[in-house]
């Protein structure tokens, strides 16, 4: 984009280069696998993007939701699996502790986290909780000086790998009533339950959090008892944002290789490229992600200025996804039978780029916010 600072064109260089080199290459084995990349996901923190949006006094990168997005989208081009992963790690746990969290747990954890050394993820959703995050139901008690959890979380990505989870649970009737924790592995905070397989996003790690009587120290909760839903609403606003820049790499990686494909094919004596339907495609896909593009970064710039809010987060949330699962289909169409098959990495991406509808808020909650913020001076009739 034309307004890039120097240093947001030298990431985009950066992110390129390891997306092409490191990803690329093995993610069609780590999809067939259901099996993680993590020595690419470790390079990450080498370098430097795992605390992109982190202060640099913890090693992190000090920049803002423009270049995380930059990141989404070259790295969702190559691998959109991946990319799944190092979202939730960089923006679901490592920005929201850099956000929420004490100057002591920041110190604690957010080095070994940003060099790659752990690994992170957030617990949000439950079995019976998906879209009404608020009502999630995993408990904390304080029994003295420190806290017993009890509950589980479900589809949560990284949750094989994580040895950090940034956790919200409830510590009240009241339903605002939510307070997090960081909750650490290898002190037996939470266990892992079986992993989730999943139609795409295969090469991203889903499962289960568990919490049995889980002890832990005051010291591990952010913030005070009960203020996290706020915490937890302004996250969703920069993870709707950035999570939508995966899907414009879809769309981008979906409009390239039809390109490339309409210059080889050969039907009826010509290249496709030559029948006008097929130009049709073309040009409508990337057309069209050129349009994501252009609102994609000019909320995320916007965004970075302070022009904040849920709903429009939750437009580019809604309409990038469903628009790069649409040129997925078409890439499909244009493919022919090699597109159907696993011969061209089309159906993959349309497969991975489906959970992006659904993740971090479904194309309806979306709908209910949007209207909600357009909708808010109707008053009732008497």
């Amino acid at each position: 984009m034309w307004y890039f600072s120097e240093e947001e064109k030298a990431l985009q260089e950066l992110c390129r280069d390891f997306a092409i080199n490191e990803l690329a290459p093995k993610a069609e084995h780590h999809d067939n696998e259901e099996s993680f990349n993590i020595e690419a996901f470790k390079k990450m923190g080498e370098i430097g993007l795992l605390g992109i949006t982190a202060d640099p006094a913890y090693g992190g990168s000090g920049l803002g939701a423009t270049a995380a997005t930059i990141v989404m989208e070259e790295l969702g081009k190559a691998c959109p699996a991946s990319t799944l992963s190092y979202l939730a790690h960089s923006i679901l746990c490592v920005n929201n502790i850099q956000n929420n969290a004490s100057e002591e747990q920041k110190q604690k954890y957010l080095p070994k986290l940003i060099s790659g050394e752990w690994i992170g993820c957030m617990g949000m959703s439950e079995a019976d909780y998906g879209s009404d995050a608020v009502g999630i139901q995993t408990r904390a008690k304080l029994e003295g000086d420190q806290y017993k959890i009890n509950g589980s979380k479900m589809w949560i990505t990284n949750a094989q790998y994580s040895d950090i989870a940034y956790v919200y649970t409830r510590t009240g009737e009241e339903k605002k009533n939510l307070t997090t924790f960081i909750l650490e592995k290898d002190k037996n905070q939470f266990e892992v339950g079986k992993p989730i397989h999943k139609m795409g996003m295969r090469a991203s790690p889903t499962g289960e959090l568990i919490f049995k009587n889980a002890t832990v120290p005051l010291a591990n909760r952010v913030g005070e008892e009960g203020d996290s839903v706020y915490h937890m609403m302004k996250n969703l606003e920069i993870e709707r944002i950035t999570i939508a820049g995966i899907s414009l790499g879809v769309a981008r990686a979906c409009t390239e290789q039809s390109i490339k494909y309409a210059q080889e094919r050969k039907q009826f004596g010509k290249e496709i490229g030559k029948f006008q339907l097929i130009q049709k495609m073309i040009a409508e896909m990337s057309t069209e992600t050129d349009m994501m593009a252009h609102f994609l970064y000019g909320v995320a710039k916007e965004y970075d200025n302070g022009n904040k809010g849920p709903a429009i987060a939750a437009k580019v949330k809604l309409a990038l996804p469903k628009m790069a699962t649409k040129i997925a289909l078409d890439a499909i169409q244009l493919h022919g039978g090699y597109g159907y098959s696993r011969e061209f990495p089309v159906e993959r991406l349309m497969r991975d780029n489906k959970l992006n509808e659904i993740g971090a808020g479904t194309n309806e909650v979306m709908i209910m916010i949007i209207a909600k913020d357009l909708l808010k001076d109707l008053k009732p009739k008497k």
